[in-house]
């Protein structure tokens, strides 16, 4: 028996996020941390790599200076949490597998009430200052930052139509 698209819980997840860049004085509970990176460990990887390792920020201090240092994540420091994707650089598929972690990040928090926003990591110049403040290894890079708390207010946002984002088979402009 098909259930209905309706009914879904996981689609609903899927469809209902949205990137939170204000968030409450809330702290996030350590089982939804934990949570969430459970959900990144049974990410997809190429080759079953695995190549992932994921820090998480709480520290006040720690989290100032990574906002300070990003050009587009100021924000970071009134999360309640960052989580910092690093993977591996020799990997070949490093970057897929960071991402696909990071999107399971997002989804397992938000899945909990839990907003955050994707700031770019890979090949941003504030990159190895903030592995290094990290204390990561340079065996990793950072592919992604992913702050989240506490939605302070959610803001619907106009999404394209499926049809206009879409085709199937070949593409024509007509």
């Amino acid at each position: 028996m098909q259930q209905s698209i309706g009914m879904n819980i996981g689609v609903t997840v899927v469809k209902g996020r949205r990137s939170i860049r204000k968030f409450r004085d809330t702290p996030i509970p350590k089982d939804v941390i934990e949570d969430a990176l459970e959900c990144a460990r049974q990410a997809p990887t190429a080759r079953n790599a695995q190549p992932w390792l994921i820090g998480v920020v709480k520290d006040r201090a720690l989290l100032a200076q990574i906002a300070d240092l990003t050009d587009n994540g100021k924000f970071i420091a009134q999360a309640q949490a960052c989580f910092a994707v690093f993977c591996q650089k020799e990997q070949k598929y490093y970057l897929e597998d960071g991402c696909a972690a990071t999107m399971q990040i997002i989804l397992g928090l938000w899945a909990h009430g839990v907003g955050s926003c994707w700031v770019a990591g890979d090949k941003k110049p504030y990159a190895p200052t903030i592995q290094s403040i990290l204390g990561v290894p340079q065996t990793y890079t950072l592919v992604a930052l992913v702050p989240a708390g506490y939605p302070a207010d959610l803001i619907p946002v106009e999404k394209k139509k499926v049809r206009d984002i879409t085709f199937t088979d070949r593409f024509s402009s007509s």
